[in-house]
């Protein structure tokens, strides 16, 4: 997906304004395994997946806990860093060899001083990561592994043959003996 897509998908700016927002945007590419993000640092980065995918997690004493898969045209944020600038819960890893755009966050903040329409794409971006939140909230809350499952085949089926299963265990909250008995039921 190219920047101007995923841009767009966000909030459709004026072209001045999105060559603007453009000007401050580089592309960057890092191999599979790569720590796109550390938890408990400032991350003063807005990151766009322009190809592969990536994972954010925390860790425990016993394990890391995933809770968000990105792959292409998503954004890659730590929404503390972006809106407090103060350290981040999350890591980010990826999963592949991943291109990627970057934007500079303290470069970003000046341009919503500047320029009213990228303010406004500033205000849709966050609303869309917030909204993202309460989904993966409320799924967790609600749902069963099962149900969680179900929506990973109807809605993100390319992370089954993407990520690996303890990643998409973890994400479920259970172990992967439990995945392959879900796995196991729904065939």
């Amino acid at each position: 997906m190219n920047i101007d897509q995923i841009l767009d998908q966000i909030y459709l700016l004026p072209e001045t304004s999105k060559a603007s927002l453009k000007n401050h945007i580089i592309e960057l590419s890092y191999p599979k395994g790569f720590c796109l993000m550390e938890a408990n640092k400032v991350i003063p980065y807005v990151y766009f997946i322009r190809k592969g995918i990536a994972r954010a997690y925390s860790s425990t004493a016993e394990n890391d806990i995933t809770f968000w898969f990105g792959c292409e045209g998503q954004t890659v944020i730590s929404m503390k860093s972006y809106v407090q600038e103060q350290p981040g819960y999350e890591s980010i890893e990826l999963l592949e060899d991943c291109d990627l755009y970057r934007l500079e966050t303290a470069n970003l903040q000046k341009l919503f001083n500047e320029d009213i329409h990228i303010a406004n794409w500033g205000r849709k971006l966050a609303e869309s990561e917030m909204i993202k939140s309460e989904e993966l909230i409320i799924s967790r809350q609600f749902k069963t592994s099962l149900e969680r499952y179900k929506d990973i085949i109807l809605y993100q089926p390319e992370l089954l043959q993407r990520v690996q299963l303890g990643h998409i265990a973890s994400y479920l909250g259970i172990t992967q003996v439990s995945l392959s008995r879900i796995r196991a039921e729904i065939k």
